[in-house]
């Protein structure tokens, strides 16, 4: 399945959860002491470079990009759900969401002071990391960092229930740390700091880099 076809699952799993995906993960945040340090520490380098604001790759409700924005760092959202965005644009309506793609951002190169990508990844097949790293990389501001959330494994995890719903279907990717700090290094990006954690089901993990 290609890069087209597993957004194209996405959309349709995460327009199908909307409703109750934004009733259940912004608490989840919320308790998550660990993952809201990581994303503290991203903003407070991005607004000490200050080269421009952060992308919050799919942001869904718009809880991460709203706490962004109460730590004084320029921030928009993007998700591959319409019915998502819709939510998040409800939820804060003095931000900004769009409807996009990890891969294609409506952004100008060099304008971007970070890009978020908190467990969104997950969708993208390795065969296309490259693609969306050097997207990412195009955008960036010299300087700029990558934040990114991810489930660590091997290959892939099916999902057949999620949120409350029996009728989603949708595959994830596994990610091994090294094999990730690899694929950035080739796309021009420093690994800054890797953050391991136990997880419900598996080690989850949060990786810093900077574009060299």
């Amino acid at each position: 399945m290609g890069a087209g076809e597993r957004e194209e699952e996405a959309r349709r799993a995460y327009d199908a959860v909307a409703g109750t995906y934004a009733a259940t993960v912004p608490e989840r945040f919320a308790q998550d002491v660990r993952g809201r340090s990581m994303v503290a520490a991203f903003a407070e380098l991005v607004a000490r470079g200050g080269a421009g604001p952060v992308a919050d790759l799919g942001c869904g409700p718009g809880h991460v990009t709203a706490f962004l924005q109460t730590l004084g760092v320029p921030a928009y959202g993007v998700d591959i759900s319409a019915l998502t965005v819709a939510g998040a644009r409800r939820a804060h309506p003095r931000l900004r969401f769009e409807v996009g793609s990890l891969a294609a951002l409506d952004a100008a190169d060099g304008s971007l002071g970070g890009v978020l990508s908190w467990w969104s990844l997950l969708h993208t097949p390795p065969v296309e990391r490259p693609a969306v790293f050097g997207e990412w990389h195009r955008a960036l501001a010299p300087g700029g960092y990558v934040l990114l959330g991810f489930h660590v494994g091997e290959g892939q995890s099916q999902v057949r229930a999620a949120y409350g719903h029996e009728d989603v279907d949708y595959v994830i990717e596994l990610i091994r740390p090294e094999e990730l700090i690899a694929e950035l290094a080739v796309a021009g990006f420093a690994r800054e700091a890797l953050l391991l954690l136990p997880g419900v089901r598996r080690e989850q993990a949060c990786l810093l880099v900077r574009k060299a």
